[in-house]
């Protein structure tokens, strides 16, 4: 039986006992997204009248009247071996088409292997040529062995600096609703200072209401004598953990505070049974060229990737977005629109 009508409490026991549960597939971020203009639509596969498959969708309108684009982030939650997978992407086509999209376009959570690549193929989806949304590639913390093991798989320096802010007076504690207002200031002084895009306001203090009251993310802050310079977001679903959002001041940069909120972050994940901590995206390099880049280079997302390459941590790469055109002449224009504004 298929349904798209499942209350977010019956979806959302779904999700976290799915294999692949990921926090782009609860409904608290799709309640985040649907404050910023996308629409949403969970479609699943029943057993008994519980899911054993499915998909949270997203709809926005396209520019230019061309309809609308239906997207899956971090999913379907499926087994993608079998017929169950054929049945879903049927249901999810099925759906998108009745809302007037164009493209149903998708970014599972699986490894960038020949037999995903394949199987997504065989199911009628094309690379998407527009890239990914997501991260496609990223840096995971094991963090299942003792706090020892993990600063030991660390880089020195990393591991310095980890103690040497605590030895210069940087605190970390948890925020609340009231730091809400510092959090905002952060991110936009890191976005003026990094050249990174960084939401308004109002959309992190959505993220704070919706997330963490269930315990699924943690707002903390670093201070140095009282003063906030430096703040993340980490969110967290049931073996896994990611950082998603993290901002600094330019004051006390010296005293690496950003070093310690992540690894008190570290730990905070790893108290609520976390095992793995995503470190939210990389450049899309080759390892080799990610290993030369790590100490030639410093511009666009390099010194991001340098402060996240000394947590350790094990590089993954996702298949990617793969496009399933639904209708295929406003598709194509669709994709022309888009490299047009890109150019």
């Amino acid at each position: 039986m298929i349904t798209s009508t499942l209350s977010p409490e019956t979806w959302d026991r779904f999700v976290v006992a799915h294999p692949q549960a990921h926090i782009l597939q609860t409904s608290p971020w799709a309640a985040l997204k649907a404050g910023f203009g996308w629409e949403v639509e969970r479609v699943a596969l029943l057993d008994d009248g519980e899911p054993v498959a499915g998909a949270q969708l997203l709809y926005r309108r396209l520019p230019g009247g061309l309809g609308r684009l239906a997207y899956v982030g971090r999913g379907p939650l499926v087994d993608w071996k079998g017929e169950e997978s054929d049945l879903l992407v049927s249901a999810l086509s099925d759906a998108a088409r009745a809302r007037g999209a164009v493209v149903l376009t998708v970014e599972p959570d699986l490894p960038d292997q020949a037999r995903y690549r394949k199987r997504l193929t065989a199911l009628g989806f094309v690379p998407s040529p527009l890239g990914s949304i997501q991260p496609r590639r990223t840096l995971v913390v094991d963090l299942s062995a003792d706090e020892e093991a993990i600063l030991a798989a660390m880089k020195s320096k990393t591991r310095y600096n980890i103690r040497l802010a605590a030895r210069k007076g940087v605190t970390v504690r948890e925020g609340t609703e009231a730091d809400l207002p510092a959090f905002g200031r952060l991110m936009a002084a890191t976005g003026t200072r990094d050249g990174f895009g960084v939401h308004a306001p109002i959309y992190y203090e959505r993220a704070f209401r919706l997330f963490v009251p269930r315990g699924w993310a943690r707002l903390l802050l670093a201070e140095v004598e009282g003063e906030e310079v430096a703040a993340l977001m980490v969110f967290a679903l049931g073996h896994r953990a990611w950082y998603l959002y993290g901002a600094s001041s330019n004051a006390h940069r010296e005293k690496m505070p950003n070093y310690r909120l992540q690894w008190e972050a570290m730990r905070w994940a790893r108290s609520r049974g976390c095992a793995e901590y995503d470190l939210w995206g990389v450049p899309d390099e080759e390892e080799e060229k990610l290993e030369a880049g790590f100490t030639s280079r410093s511009d666009g997302l390099w010194g991001v990737y340098r402060f996240k390459r000394g947590f350790g941590g094990r590089l993954v790469r996702t298949v990617g977005a793969w496009d399933l055109p639904l209708r295929p002449v406003l598709y194509r224009l669709y994709t022309l629109a888009a490299r047009q504004r890109e150019r």
